[in-house]
């Protein structure tokens, strides 16, 4: 967690709570107002205080058994709300958490993503949208962690990250006023040792704040460990679940670490909505039963790259590439329904005056952009890495590349060459497409494991293009997410061996390297895998837009080597954010890789469409670039 001031199985959060110096306090006498004769005092904590601090987020009961939380002796109630850093430009972080102030919140949770921080082993990233230096040293944070497993790993991640956060503790003069130990390992469960240790890994490397664990009602018991306090996830107001983590420890207060804003969507199903009146009215009720709460999301933000997850219900589901979460502050960082209802609830309540409300972040619509020229898939080749060439295949992960850590996102090509069609047999994970030579024949994915190879007249090459579409986030299913093909590849079951795989994580480094390819002009139909490029122009003065991919299919769109993320046309999601700030003025390369079938151009937009469908209207951007979604 963190004060603001005025200004699962192969990876690893770890959770933070910041302060913001806003609210004084809640009492409700009414639904409309609140009225408190001992108002709590957290908004005389000014950042000069700060650095004189000794006691801390604690935990007090008063005379009638009544317990509740303290920050520096003081009364004080948890209103947070949940941002992730990495999935906001790191130039709008400030803006994001001047709107979490501006609407009443005095605290902000975070992931920590070991798995973005640490692609490489030993190789440790705290540049730009991972800059979590400058985030720390601004507001007050709550670190939130979860790992299921690895221990030698852990202690080397802790052992390189914790004293980044030894000197920002709030004991310390810092925003750090407690720390998560782990996140839902209560549905997980696997190690009956892994907690404690975790506990112990972090005291003795000198975290001194509030420890916390944070599972739903059915792990709250075996998710917690001694010495920290047990918090519980909701989507609603259930007074079972509060009664059942009371009886736990009725000593301690009780913290809904998330509330659900709203749902992530994923790719095939409709948007999911939560109304603003049923999230108004639920934050009354905990801030009327005097509960500290988080909402989860505060503002969602974007899955950029490949950092969406996914799910298993009978067969994998892709996250779409909107974290917009539905939450209170929208993709883009605009407000909401549920941001003034929220903010109009929290002033009702405070001492002072809330801060003015930020301006907003303007949106544009810029010429469309015409991708003139293209490259075969097969094509850029000669621009990748040097391939691995290895006796049989393995998942990506497994790679014997990046200092021995593998490949944790993207696609992976394999190459090898068959003399005869038959019965081809592949374990793939997430999905495939299979060629011989140049020419598609087929896709695979984990409930399609066979594919007919038809006769061939001398030999040729087999190729198989797999993509990692998402690591599951939860269930047991997280313990076998390696992705890529798996060791047994055969036609009609004799073992295929002697393979080439290239790596394709799609890094900035390798766009550098095509911009000395010699593109060709793009014919007007082309199908499939395959690189197009063109130009946006952005005018003296970029801002934000939206991208529009109408008669595109699926694939991934890179503005200047950043990868926006996962266009697909099965919806729900129609558009891709493009934040202001990673346009150059005036020229701006585009380059998108199509998978399937050559649409025709990029058009923008002022306003997201995450829905698929339209109840009223055409659907179809109006003079301004607005469409009108249902």
């Amino acid at each position: 967690m963190a004060y603001l001031s005025k200004h699962r199985s192969w990876k690893r959060f770890m959770a933070i709570f910041f302060l913001p110096t806003v609210l004084s306090g809640f009492a409700p006498h009414s639904e409309e107002v609140f009225k408190s004769p001992a108002r709590f005092s957290w908004s005389n904590l000014t950042p000069s205080e700060l650095k004189n601090r000794f006691v801390g987020l604690s935990t007090k009961t008063n005379a009638l058994g009544k317990a509740y939380f303290t920050l520096e002796g003081h009364k004080f109630m948890i209103v947070g709300g949940s941002i992730h850093y990495f999935r906001v430009p790191r130039e709008y972080w400030k803006d994001r958490l001047l709107k979490l102030q501006a609407c009443g919140f005095n605290t902000v949770t975070t992931y920590i993503p070991w798995n973005l921080h640490e692609q490489e082993r030993g190789k440790f990233d705290f540049s730009e949208i991972l800059d979590l230096d400058w985030l720390l040293r601004n507001p007050v944070t709550d670190l939130r962690t979860t790992n299921k497993g690895f221990i030698e790993a852990v202690d080397k991640y802790f052992d390189h990250l914790i004293p980044k956060i030894l000197p920002l503790q709030y004991r310390h003069g810092g925003p750090v006023i407690a720390v998560q130990v782990e996140n839902e390992y209560g549905s997980f469960q696997k190690d009956k040792n892994y907690m404690n240790y975790l506990k112990k890994a972090l005291l003795k490397r000198g975290i001194v704040e509030l420890l916390l664990t944070s599972d739903d009602k059915d792990g709250i018991q075996i998710g917690s460990v001694n010495g920290a306090l047990t918090t519980i996830n909701m989507n609603s107001f259930t007074k079972d679940s509060f009664i059942k983590l009371h009886k736990m420890q009725s000593d301690k207060p009780i913290m809904i670490m998330e509330y659900w804003t709203g749902w992530y969507d994923s790719w095939g199903s409709k948007h999911i909505e939560k109304s603003a009146e049923e999230i108004r009215h639920t934050v009354y009720k905990f801030i009327s039963y005097g509960l500290s709460f988080n909402m989860y999301m505060f503002h969602g933000g974007t899955n950029f790259g490949f950092i969406n997850g996914g799910r298993y219900e009978n067969h994998h589901i892709s996250v779409v590439t909107s974290y917009d979460y539905d939450a209170v502050l929208s993709e883009a960082g605009d407000y909401t329904e549920k941001y003034f209802k929220l903010r109009k609830l929290f002033a009702s309540g405070s001492a002072r005056p809330l801060p003015p409300l930020p301006p907003l972040i303007p949106k544009a619509i810029y010429p469309s952009v015409n991708l003139s020229f293209y490259l075969p898939l097969f094509d850029i080749l000669p621009y990748l890495n040097q391939p691995v060439m290895l006796h049989t295949p393995v998942t990506m992960e497994n790679l014997p590349i990046n200092n021995g850590s593998g490949q944790p996102f993207g696609l992976v090509l394999y190459e090898t060459s068959i003399c005869s069609g038959g019965s081809l047999f592949a374990s793939v994970h997430d999905s495939a497409q299979v060629f011989l030579n140049d020419q598609s024949i087929g896709i695979l994915d984990e409930n399609h494991e066979v594919l007919q190879i038809p006769k061939i007249q001398g030999c040729q090459l087999l190729r198989i293009l797999v993509e990692n579409q998402g690591r599951i986030n939860y269930s047991w299913r997280i313990q076998s997410e390696q992705k890529g093909l798996k060791e047994v590849v055969s036609i009609d079951g004799l073992l295929l061996t002697n393979f080439t795989i290239y790596s394709l994580d799609m890094k900035m480094s390798f766009f550098k390297r095509l911009r000395s390819a010699s593109w060709r002009l793009a014919p007007k139909t082309y199908n499939g895998p395959a690189f197009y490029w063109g130009i946006l122009n952005a005018g003296s003065s970029p801002t934000d837009t939206f991208l529009h991919l109408p008669n595109w299919h699926y694939g991934f769109v890179f503005i200047n080597g950043r990868n926006l993320g996962r266009y697909w046309d099965i919806g729900p999601q129609r558009t891709l954010y493009l934040p202001g700030p990673w346009l150059h003025p005036e020229d701006n390369e585009v380059i998108v890789f199509e998978k399937i079938e050559k649409g025709f151009d990029i058009q923008t937009r002022k306003k997201p469409q995450l829905q698929e469908c339209y109840e009223t209207g055409s659907g179809l951007p109006d003079a301004a670039g607005d469409a009108d979604p249902c």
